[in-house]
């Protein structure tokens, strides 16, 4: 008796790369990709609809971001496993996703041959990590950043003024700026901004 193939879903906002991924997984007799989204935010609902086994999302995407969708699935679907395929190798990105729930992280350039083989052991239940990152993470450790900084060095990425951050999370400017000063000390710069972005190199946000 034959059995069924690996139900599979991709989840990736550049066209190509998807298209890439979904035709490399097709050519595997016994993976399936069922159904491809460009958004993070029509991950959960395509779900729903199409019961995939395995979902590969990447992180950066519109809507939501990959990880978000992770836990959404996670949360909902206790059978879909998801594995994360991103470009972003950063280990900071790697706690995050294993947080939300996800069996496996993977980046882009990862050869076909093992990127379905990855596939195979999600689905499986084993956990898959890519290795170089993984030691990686173990020596740099967790994020040091507290769930009210990484929030407000999110706004600041965005640009919001301190009195505007405040005025959104019912701060006072001073608890916001001592918030602030507190990242800017863990990320080792010297402003918000430069803050925010070594916090998004590293992973963090």
């Amino acid at each position: 008796m034959v059995s069924e193939p690996i139900r599979v879903l991709l989840a990736d906002d550049q066209v190509l790369v998807r298209d890439a991924l979904a035709t490399l997984l097709d050519l595997e007799p016994d993976l399936s990709v069922v159904v491809r989204v460009t958004r993070g935010d029509e991950v959960e609902a395509a779900v729903a609809q199409h019961a995939p086994d395995v979902c590969l999302l990447d992180i950066e995407m519109p809507g939501l971001d990959g990880i978000a969708a992770c836990r959404a699935v996670t949360a909902r679907f206790s059978d879909v496993r998801v594995l994360m395929v991103t470009t972003f190798g950063r280990p900071g990105y790697l706690t995050r996703a294993l947080d939300a729930g996800a069996t496996g992280f993977v980046v882009k350039d990862i050869p076909g041959d093992q990127l379905a083989d990855a596939v195979r052991r999600v689905a499986a239940g084993h956990r898959v990590v890519d290795p170089a990152l993984a030691t990686e993470t173990l020596l740099g450790g967790r994020s040091p950043l507290t769930e009210r900084e990484a929030e407000l060095l999110r706004l600041a990425v965005e640009g919001t003024p301190v009195a505007q951050m405040a005025s959104r999370l019912f701060l006072s400017p001073g608890t916001v700026r001592n918030h602030l000063s507190a990242a800017i000390r863990k990320t080792g710069t010297t402003t918000r901004v430069e803050a925010a972005r070594a916090a998004q190199d590293r992973g963090w946000l």
